[in-house]
């Protein structure tokens, strides 16, 4: 299974890989909005460099969980996780519930607003490259090698040898190795990332056992209220038209 190692002591800022992502998908420029200035995440970003204090950059993008729950809520197959292990998006097949944004536990999902028919957008790991070989633009543009592509279990390993050999530099933790079952973009670094999401623990358990029955649930909550409202309507329709009809008799009867 394929994954990206991320070392953020190695990352200088360059945003050769936001450029390069840019360049392969001819993402347009982007327009700025309020909600995605926190991160630069956007429908024409799929990943973007984040200045933290003290010359610190950490780049951020879709992390390709082992069992991502934007899959799991997805109600109608629109996301998948191929053979490869990248998380990818049919544009066919979307009808825009954005019920994956509302899933994700790393807010990566943007919706595409500029668009008269709106799509979800973000980093799809470069599954049609490396289907034929390749690989990700961002890991191939990177001057500094801060992030790096290869089979997972061998960039865990990676991760782990760097944070051995070198004691105090590094958070003793790989991030992505466990977290919400794991993902395949995988981080080391020497400050703490939590911020990444958002400061909540997540946990190492999977995310669809929880997000999937909750998701799924919620067509059918939605469909029952507007049967629900639709009675009601029907009912209060039926009651006007009866009290009307009534009225119209009793003035014919006075008129009589």
């Amino acid at each position: 299974m394929k994954a990206i190692l991320t070392d953020t002591t190695k990352c200088i800022g360059c945003r050769e890989c936001v450029i390069a992502c840019k360049k392969r998908y001819n993402l347009e420029n982007d327009i700025p909005r309020r909600w995605s200035a926190e991160d630069g995440l956007s429908a024409r970003n799929w990943t973007s460099i984040i200045e933290r204090p003290d010359d610190r950059y950490i780049r951020k993008q879709c992390r390709h969980c082992l069992e991502p729950a934007c899959v799991s809520a997805c109600p109608v197959g629109a996301l998948s996780k191929n053979k490869d292990g990248a998380v990818v998006y049919d544009s066919v097949k979307c009808m825009g519930c954005r019920y994956c944004m509302m899933a994700c536990p790393f807010g990566i999902p943007r919706y595409d607003w500029d668009r008269q028919v709106p799509y979800i957008r973000k980093c799809i790991l470069c599954a049609d490259y490396i289907a034929k070989g390749g690989q990700p633009a961002c890991t191939e543009a990177c001057p500094t090698k801060a992030t790096i592509f290869g089979e997972r279990d061998e960039l865990v390993a990676e991760a782990h040898r760097r944070i051995d050999e070198n004691p105090g530099k590094y958070f003793n933790r790989v991030w992505g190795e466990h977290e919400i079952g794991g993902t395949q973009v995988l981080y080391i670094s020497d400050i703490d990332l939590s911020f990444l999401t958002y400061g909540q623990s997540l946990g190492t358990e999977p995310l669809p056992d929880r997000t999937s029955p909750a998701m799924h649930a919620v067509p059918y909550a939605f469909f029952g209220m507007a049967s629900l409202m639709a009675g009601l309507s029907w009912i209060t329709s039926r009651r006007t038209k009866l009290r009307e009809q009534t009225e119209e008799k009793e003035e014919g009867g006075e008129d009589e």
